[in-house]
């Protein structure tokens, strides 16, 4: 009986959207959705009704009135019994090998009819190291957007923008302009305790 309550004091749909997976197991994160909300959440934080315990590559163990459930990534619900994080090796997160490639023409005519979608449906949190910013995690995006078909994913923490740290929202704007005339775009993301490379030409 335990265990039937303790599922159902979780949301039917909650799921795990995006983790990262920090050296430090405490500054690991889950990024939790239930709904429309959508929550990220640190070890030893709560959210959902569920205390997080620990963060791997593919999973988070949660702990819900004492009773330890696990969400893997991208799946609704949880299962139980858990089993320990500790054990759970991550797969390597393949590079992006060669990179995209988009003709100009089409980025702009795509942003002319996506940007109020990805204005409105993107969401981006601070991700640091101690003190300090080290990148913008993407809690949310639009699926089917140029940001997906670029590569990115919802969980990734975005570091760097042809080489400039991204270590503010105010950052990230102010390289817009310098970015308008590149015919090449480079961005370095942590995903899954990695680094992946990130690479969109424009011809």
């Amino acid at each position: 009986m335990p265990a039937l309550a303790t599922l159902l004091a979780l949301s039917a749909d909650l799921a795990l959207v995006g983790v990262v997976v920090s050296p430090v197991a405490e500054r690991s994160v889950a990024v939790l959705r239930s709904g429309q909300r959508t929550r990220v959440v640190a070890v030893g934080e709560r959210a959902f009704g569920a205390t997080v315990l620990a963060v791997a590559a593919d999973r988070a163990r949660l702990d819900v009135d004492g009773q330890a459930v696990e969400l893997r990534l991208g799946s609704a619900g949880a299962t139980t019994p858990a089993r320990p994080v500790a054990e759970t090796r991550a797969a390597p997160a393949e590079p992006e090998a060669g990179g995209r490639s988009f003709a100009r023409q089409d980025v702009q005519r795509r942003l002319a009819t996506e940007i109020p979608r990805i204005l409105a449906e993107t969401a981006l949190a601070p991700y640091r190291d101690g003190d300090e910013v080290k990148g913008l995690m993407i809690v949310r995006m639009p699926d089917g957007s140029l940001l997906s078909d670029a590569g990115l994913r919802t969980g990734d923490v975005l570091t760097t923008i042809n080489d400039t740290p991204v270590d503010s929202m105010a950052t990230l704007i102010s390289l817009w302009p310098r970015l308008q005339n590149e015919t090449e775009l480079r961005a370095t993301v942590l995903r899954g305790g990695q680094t992946i490379p990130l690479v969109v030409n424009l011809r």
